[in-house]
């Protein structure tokens, strides 16, 4: 799968979301992802790319926190594995909307979205 280009925000931007709204951020675009690849289009992969690197952003300013940059690591491992791989993890469209949604409500919550 090639990856298209995508924008990013600055580290000092990024820096600046709670976690929890970066977290509601990277679901946004699975979410568009999963939208998209059941329509069977292929701007899923744009989405998919996008989350991929803005969970690496979040990963890069989450060192200092290991139990967080834990969860980073396995999320994105899974996630690979749900958009890329075989699904070893057996995730789903509807678990990945439940985990994420999680975060979209907390960023409401705190107005940060």
């Amino acid at each position: 799968m090639n990856k298209p280009t995508s924008l990013l925000p600055s580290v000092e931007n990024w820096q600046r979301l709670s976690f929890d709204t970066q977290m509601a951020n990277i679901g946004t675009d699975v979410l568009r992802a999963i939208k998209w690849r059941q329509k069977k289009d292929e701007r899923w992969k744009g989405f998919y790319w996008q989350a991929l690197d803005l969970l690496n952003l979040t990963k890069r300013i989450n060192t200092s926190q290991p139990a967080r940059l834990k969860e980073l690591c396995r999320l994105y491992e899974v996630l690979v594995d749900y958009f890329s791989g075989e699904n070893t993890y057996k995730s789903s469209d509807k678990l990945w909307q439940g985990y994420f949604n999680f975060f979209l409500g907390l960023a409401v919550k705190n107005r940060q979205v």
